[in-house]
């Protein structure tokens, strides 16, 4: 990213902090970059692993509140597969998650834009979707047979 686009990054994400009561930090910066970085649904534990590398001085107490910043103003999404650890998802289109629950791994697939075909009750009003779909991915079901 060149500086004109990190200044406008920066102005932008400000922006959307603010409108949730928060104000732009470095650290808050670097949770959202790692989230954007490698759009791998990672725990609270695996950012903190990764903002450390460029933030040494990060402690997990901070990269827990700005996770919990970046969720309330609606930049990224919490993601609880099962009873493992909460991860956290920069996507905010609306959008399945497949879990491979061989390897761990989660991809993210596009919902159509016009309402999808799921059923519910008369009368419900839907806001968002939380699906999760549980499997094997490409690579681990080649390994099965």
């Amino acid at each position: 990213m060149n500086p004109v686009e990190n200044k406008q990054f920066e102005r932008e994400l400000g922006e959307r902090l603010a409108t949730s009561g928060f104000r732009f930090t470095s650290q808050r910066r670097q949770v959202y970059d790692v989230l954007l970085q490698k759009l791998d649904h990672p725990t609270t534990e695996d950012v903190f692993i990764r903002a450390k590398r460029k933030m040494p001085d990060i402690s997990h107490a901070t990269v827990y509140n700005c996770l919990d910043a970046l969720v309330q103003c609606g930049l990224v999404r919490k993601v609880q597969l099962e009873r493992g650890a909460t991860r956290f998802c920069p996507n905010m289109e609306e959008h399945a998650h497949y879990y491979c629950d061989e390897c761990g791994e989660v991809f993210d697939v596009s919902l159509p834009a016009e309402r999808p075909s799921v059923p519910q009750p008369r009368g419900f009003k839907v806001d968002h979707y939380e699906i999760a779909v549980h499997g094997l991915c490409a690579d681990c079901a080649g390994k099965k047979k």
